[in-house]
């Protein structure tokens, strides 16, 4: 059951009461802050930045990087 909480000088602190055995495991995860940017946004510096590939490089990349058949 997930609890709600915040951070307050490096501690984790729960915004209601909650009555947790002493020693029991939890785990703690991030909360998204934010909206998410796409991987296209996060990536905009380096989209289309390649020259000089061949024009079959997305089809045959295995081929390139690799050695396999192209396709």
């Amino acid at each position: 059951m997930p609890y709600n909480g915040h951070v307050k000088d490096g501690m984790v602190v729960l915004d209601e009461p909650v009555a947790l055995p002493e020693g029991a495991p939890v785990r703690v995860e991030l909360a998204a802050a934010g909206p998410r940017r796409s991987l296209a946004e996060r990536l905009r510096d380096v989209i289309g930045v390649s020259k000089g590939l061949p024009a079959d490089m997305a089809r045959n990349h295995d081929h390139y990087l690799h050695g396999a058949p192209k396709k």
